[in-house]
């Protein structure tokens, strides 16, 4: 007796849309993506001619693509999103993060001379959390009850419970009553500005440590950095920056005598003590840093006391692929007040998302846009950010990587090398939707997972030709 398999209805769609005539050339550009996830559809032409004479020598339509459409990569940088654009925006941020630590990109090498550290910079205390605490490796209580009082509300201030990493209570009030949502979400939206303040207030402390002026300190150091946004388990933002002071023409420049590791750190501290946005509402909140300062040297080698580039690079590079869904909410805006209730989040996330929506309309918040920023929390700045010369920047990275495979196209073609200055490209592209169609997220994930796998295979090839 035959027994005929059985598929599920994706895997029938996905059979079904291998089966179509385009499906080949599909693929191609899907593999072209990277195996995006959710690829935007354009239409349109590119026209190139010679600048000199006006002929054409090479002419591109979508009206000729047996799907009718070219695809090209969201870019979207959250993992939760795009997993194989994210990868991407990932290793470009590593090597941006890298360059500016150690060299290379255009940055010299003698950069790595420069002092530099890695800072974190958290958020104050709007109420008690459970937290995971280990100390020796050993899981310790969060927090002790006989330390703790009863709080107004009949709770108390202390848990006694050991939680792991992964426990969904880390990060959750031990009383919802007491914590201050008003407070968080305000934080959140103004964590923006108190970075630009510290930044601001940098300049001043550091001439003040070394006895100079303003003016004369322009002359003499530059402060460079790269920054990039981490959520907590309790919903606030806390920043991951890599500070690096240079002399006054940047990377290029060797700092002055007396420009050092503990006069960065020492200048760090004093700026972030002071920097801080007055939030003006009948609240009388002033949005400072919390207590929890932490300043680590950042050295080549990880046998020396700091961190070590590598290390700091890959951790900066992490976080910037996530956003506000690490800490139990959503990816997506939410556009209507019915909408929450519903929404797969943590009751913590929740309760701070009905606080975005309840303040968004009052006259003093209005500007914060806290309705359309509710599913970060009320956060609405960049996760990831650098001053001006620190390194390379990440336009320039896709533009180094578009214009390589612009030419192994051109070469697996056999098509003639063209000149720059002597030709003009013309080009007109229309918007004809994103996403993936029936039976295409299959072939989509496969072609990421091979790529993926590909890469791994190069990267440990290289490790161990090195």
């Amino acid at each position: 007796m035959t027994v005929s398999p059985t598929f599920s209805s994706d895997m029938v769609a996905a059979m079904e849309r291998a089966a179509m005539p385009d499906f080949a050339r599909w693929q191609r550009m899907v593999y072209a993506t990277g195996g995006c996830a959710q690829p935007v559809r354009l239409h349109g032409e590119r026209v190139t001619l010679d600048s000199r004479t006006g002929e054409v020598l090479d002419v591109y339509r979508t009206a000729d693509e047996p799907t009718g459409f070219l695809l090209t990569a969201c870019g979207n940088r959250r993992a939760s999103r795009c997993p194989a654009c994210s990868a991407v925006y990932k290793d470009d941020t590593y090597h941006l993060i890298i360059s500016g630590l150690r060299g290379g990109k255009g940055v010299p090498e003698e950069v790595r001379e420069h002092p530099r550290v890695f800072a974190t910079f958290t958020a104050p205390s709007f109420g008690a959390v459970h937290a995971h605490r280990e100390k020796g490796g050993k899981t310790l209580p969060c927090r002790p009850r006989r330390d703790h009082p009863i709080c107004p509300h009949g709770r108390s201030e202390g848990c006694g419970r050991r939680h792991e990493l992964d426990d969904p209570q880390v990060g959750q009030p031990l009383c919802v009553d007491c914590y201050d949502y008003i407070g968080a979400v305000l934080w959140n939206a103004h964590a923006g500005a108190l970075w630009r303040e510290f930044t601001k207030a940098m300049p001043s402390v550091l001439a003040r440590l070394l006895g100079i002026t303003r003016a004369e300190l322009r002359r003499m150091v530059r402060l460079s950095y790269a920054k990039v946004a981490e959520y907590q388990a309790r919903g606030l933002v806390h920043f991951h920056a890599v500070i690096r002071l240079d002399g006054p023409d940047g990377p290029t420049d060797q700092p002055p005598d007396g420009v050092s590791v503990e006069l960065l750190d020492r200048a760090i501290r004093q700026a972030a003590q002071q920097s801080a946005v007055r939030v003006t509402d009948g609240l009388s909140l002033t949005v400072r840093w919390g207590d929890q300062l932490d300043v680590r040297p950042v050295y080549v080698s990880p046998d020396l006391e700091g961190v070590s580039d590598q290390r700091v690079a890959a951790y900066v590079a992490k976080y910037a692929t996530k956003g506000a869904e690490s800490a139990g909410t959503v990816d997506r805006p939410i556009r209507q007040p019915w909408e929450i209730a519903r929404l797969k989040v943590s009751e913590h996330a929740r309760r701070m998302i009905y606080t975005c929506f309840s303040l968004a309309d009052l006259p003093p918040y209005r500007e914060l846009l806290l309705r359309q920023w509710s599913h970060m929390l009320g956060y609405r700045g960049h996760f990831s950010t650098k001053s001006r010369h620190y390194s390379i920047t990440l336009g320039d990275l896709r533009q180094a990587r578009a214009d390589y495979r612009a030419e192994q196209a051109r070469i697996f073609l056999g098509l003639p090398a063209l000149d720059p200055d002597k030709t003009l490209t013309v080009a007109e592209w229309r918007y004809a939707g994103s996403g993936l169609r029936n039976g295409e997220p299959f072939w989509a994930e496969l072609a990421r997972q091979r790529i993926a796998t590909a890469r791994r295979i190069a990267l440990e090839r290289d490790k161990h030709v090195a």
